[in-house]
């Protein structure tokens, strides 16, 4: 296990462009709830 970790670390270090794609989807994706919540419409 711990060398299937270690193999997993290295290769996001080698893209750091996929770590960003996450954050960035990740905000939109806030943003978007907080649009909702702000606009004042039920979860339900």
């Amino acid at each position: 296990m711990p060398v299937a970790t270690q193999k997993t670390r290295r290769r996001h270090a080698v893209r750091p462009e996929a770590a960003a794609d996450r954050r960035r989807a990740a905000a939109a994706l806030q943003r978007a709830l907080d649009r909702r919540d702000n606009g004042g419409i039920a979860a339900g």
